[in-house]
């Protein structure tokens, strides 16, 4: 996957955007095959962020894969019909890989912002004993 990213992000002549598309589509392919043998089911996702569920949906409609939520369902939660196969060998390490790198990246423009903007100091509060109690 890291080379498909790779080969997206830096394909600058029509060949190296041509083996991005391919690398993708077969990622794809082998999503139609996996659905022969092991059919979609529904599945329900719950992020923890909006930056988690915005690239979760990402990935999703990369793969051709439509995301949905139920009447009433919170803005956190996605729908979507997929195999259990292309979930546990492809969509989810991806999702985590992906998700981990965008939030060390979040993290990192946060704090920088921070200590510019705000206070130098964006460390966590300190940790004391409960006030009026003896040990």
């Amino acid at each position: 996957m890291k080379l498909i990213e790779a080969l997206h992000s830096g394909a600058t002549t029509p060949g190296e955007k041509q083996a991005a598309e391919n690398a993708l589509q077969k990622i794809k392919d082998r999503l139609d095959q996996i659905k022969k043998v092991d059919p979609p089911v529904e599945y329900k996702f719950s992020m923890q962020n909006i930056w988690s569920r915005r690239i979760f949906l990402a990935l999703l409609r990369r793969y051709d894969l439509k995301p949905y939520r139920r009447f009433r369902q919170r803005y956190t939660t996605v729908m979507v019909m997929v195999s259990k196969t292309f979930v546990e060998e492809t969509l989810w390490p991806q999702f985590l890989a992906l998700d981990k790198e965008l939030t060390a990246h979040l993290n990192e423009i946060a704090d920088k912002i921070i200590r510019r903007a705000v206070f130098d100091d964006s460390s966590e509060a300190e940790e004391v004993q409960a006030i009026g109690f003896e040990e």
